[in-house]
């Protein structure tokens, strides 16, 4: 007789909703909202893997960096909930896969959130609020505080299960490679939005002044010795408008010449050493602490 299945039932799949909502109550510098993720996932975990060492693994799996939007985590938490399933029922899943997925998820979801939620549906119902409020009708916040909430739970739910059917689906193909070809794209894709995010996020500015350049005739205004005009003043004034220089010689700094190279090359080569140190083993709280440290000390010698 074959063995009979583990499934998620409804209710599990409830708790790991409802645990999700605190996703960022332990949000960290180090692997941001792991800590949360795994938190959300422990009622599932407990379901699909009967002994200690299996759930501790799974645990483990899990405490992997993560970071995204908190509401379109759910999605990827459904997502995730289909893949343990199948692993926990013998399905060739490896660690790899898992994180894959969830990489590339997280990263292209994140971008959603903050205009769907933060920037219109928020300040609608906000505003509505407001209004009602600032009338004396009390239930202007009660009606923000209920919808607010209605939405917001409502939607985390909604895109958990469409995850999780969506999950279930792409494991259904294991031998034809479907989830393999997932996992590598969502990892291309993960990797393009962290290169984004790394000039966005990442910036080194200095405040190294170099000589300044002399300018070429005609790049700069020429004022005459004598009495100026109305129209003489005019022309200068247009002069200026038009971009020439007030000056002779132009500022000159360190930071203009490498952004006239290649704009954001200090902050790459600052995420690729890291990455190459964490690589090396070592700690994300040492080089933190390194990077403050040496952030402070730089901005006291006027280097940044």
């Amino acid at each position: 007789m074959a063995e009979e299945k583990i499934r998620l039932s409804k209710s599990d799949r409830l708790s790991v909703a409802w645990r999700s909502t605190f996703l960022q109550a332990s949000w960290n510098y180090e692997r941001m909202q792991n800590l949360g993720f795994a938190y959300a996932m422990i009622p599932a975990l407990k379901k699909l893997y009967t002994n200690k060492e299996d759930r501790a693994a799974a645990l483990t799996r899990h405490m992997e960096f993560f970071n995204t939007h908190p509401y379109l985590a759910s999605p990827i938490l459904g997502v995730t909930l289909a893949l343990e399933e199948e692993r926990a029922n013998g399905a060739a899943i490896d660690d790899t896969a898992v994180q894959g997925v969830k990489i590339g998820m997280m990263g292209p979801l994140a971008g959603i959130g903050d205009p769907v939620f933060w920037f219109t549906v928020r300040p609608i119902l906000g505003a509505l609020g407001a209004s009602l409020a600032s009338a004396g009708n009390i239930m202007g916040p009660i009606i923000f505080f209920v919808a607010w909430n209605l939405i917001r739970w409502g939607f985390m739910w909604y895109t958990q299960e469409f995850g999780y059917r969506a999950g279930s689906e792409i494991t259904k193909d294991l031998s034809g490679g479907l989830l393999k070809d997932v996992t590598k794209g969502a990892s291309i894709l993960g990797m393009f939005i962290l290169a984004v995010l790394v000039e966005r996020w990442v910036s080194i500015k200095f405040a190294v002044e170099l000589p300044a350049k002399k300018l070429a005739e005609g790049a700069y205004i020429q004022f005459p010795t004598g009495e100026v005009t109305g129209g003489k003043l005019q022309e200068i004034l247009s002069q200026q408008a038009s971009g020439l220089s007030l000056t002779k010689e132009a500022a000159n700094s360190l930071q203009s010449n490498i952004d006239s190279l290649i704009p954001g090359l200090m902050g790459l080569l600052l995420t690729l050493f890291m990455m190459y140190l964490l690589k090396k083993k070592i700690s994300p709280i040492y080089l933190i602490v390194g990077l403050f440290v040496l952030g402070v000390v730089a901005h006291v010698l006027g280097i940044l």
